[in-house]
């Protein structure tokens, strides 16, 4: 990607404000018809839009939970960190419980410890600036990953995505979104298409609005067309997020990700994974250990609040699955590129 690069074209929108005073979520569940926002004023209004999907994408929940951590600090009295740290706990574990699977989460709200316990009396300025640094820091990590990710995408490719990993989902510019917006820049990228990930429908109301909004073309499909539009050739690359990355480069993502990986192997098209180094859990050696998140089966009985299945239907609802690490041709981060991931490899990048 080279200096003339327009970010601004490709990069308008912020899910995530802080105002000084409150923390504004960009309510994801009425988009793409309703642009509103969610005022968070206490750390438990956080959790509970964590938790409602109003805020979504691993980066962007770890971005909420350090602002959340901010709002709980402003509703306790310590005369230092170490104080603040025994009265603030309470609330950082409603925030850590919002969502299970993303480890940006726990992530976040782990760094935010580190940088209380040792604080003084201006606790509450380290705990603000520690809250800016995560998010800025995830801005300037998702260029960098657009730029490494489209490096390794030919002339003329076409690509499928799932879920939404673009500037909803993070700080801004996006994980597998960037690399897809990096790779248009270029002229690398002729062809997006985007899942409509159900149940939430994401792709359907999240990542082809974002497009849109930049001027890149997209089509949307079913998730049931996947398969078949890998078999016409029309695509060469499948380009994911992740929610968490294992040791040996197992990685969960939004159901739906693992049969992508399958296809995709089956028919020869190259299989990307995308997301920040906070999203690489080494402390967990495989996908088995994961934790799969299940959401409430009502989900699965309407779309966009109108019922479709008969009374009395059982669902299963889980919400993230495993793609074995040996199904993945690259996984993407900030601080490099690992290809047909291992745990050697993945050691050898994060430790």
């Amino acid at each position: 990607m080279n200096d003339t690069f327009d970010y601004a074209r490709y990069d308008r929108i912020r899910p995530i404000l802080w105002t000084g005073d409150a923390l504004q979520l960009l309510d994801q569940r009425k988009l793409p018809f309703v642009v509103e926002h969610v005022e968070c004023t206490t750390s438990d209004d956080v959790a509970a839009a964590i938790h409602a999907l109003a805020v979504r994408g691993a980066p962007a929940i770890g971005i909420a939970a350090a602002w959340g951590t901010v709002l709980a600090g402003r509703d306790i009295d310590a005369a230092d960190g170490a104080e603040a740290s025994l009265k603030i706990e309470p609330a950082l574990q409603r925030l850590n419980a919002a969502r299970p699977t993303a480890v940006n989460l726990a992530w976040a709200l782990a760094r935010m410890r580190r940088m209380l316990q040792p604080a003084g009396a201006d606790w509450r300025a380290v705990l603000e600036h520690e809250a800016e640094a995560i998010a800025t820091e995830d801005l300037a990590a998702n260029r960098h990953m657009g730029e490494l990710g489209a490096a390794l995408i030919g002339e003329g490719s076409g690509v499928l995505t799932h879920c939404n990993t673009g500037s909803l989902a993070t700080a801004g510019f996006g994980t597998a979104l960037g690399v897809i917006r990096a790779g248009v820049a270029q002229g690398k990228i002729l062809k997006v298409f985007a899942d409509e990930t159900r149940p939430w429908q994401q792709g359907a109301r999240l990542t082809v609005w974002e497009l849109q909004q930049d001027g890149i073309d997209a089509t949307l499909i079913a998730d049931s067309a996947a398969s078949h539009l890998m078999k016409t050739g029309v695509v060469q690359w499948v380009v994911v997020g992740a929610d968490r990355i294992c040791a040996n480069g197992d990685t969960a993502n939004k159901i739906g990700t693992y049969q992508l990986a399958i296809a995709a192997r089956h028919h020869g098209l190259k299989f990307m994974v995308v997301a920040p180094s906070s999203t690489v859990d080494m402390d967990t050696a495989s996908g088995e250990l994961i934790e799969i998140e299940e959401r409430d089966p009502g989900e699965l009985h309407g779309i966009g609040g109108v019922r479709i299945v008969a009374e009395g239907i059982k669902a299963w609802n889980p919400v993230f699955d495993v793609t074995p690490g040996d199904l993945i041709d690259a996984i993407v981060t900030e601080k490099g590129v690992v290809e047909a991931p291992t745990t050697e490899k993945m050691r050898a990048a994060f430790g």
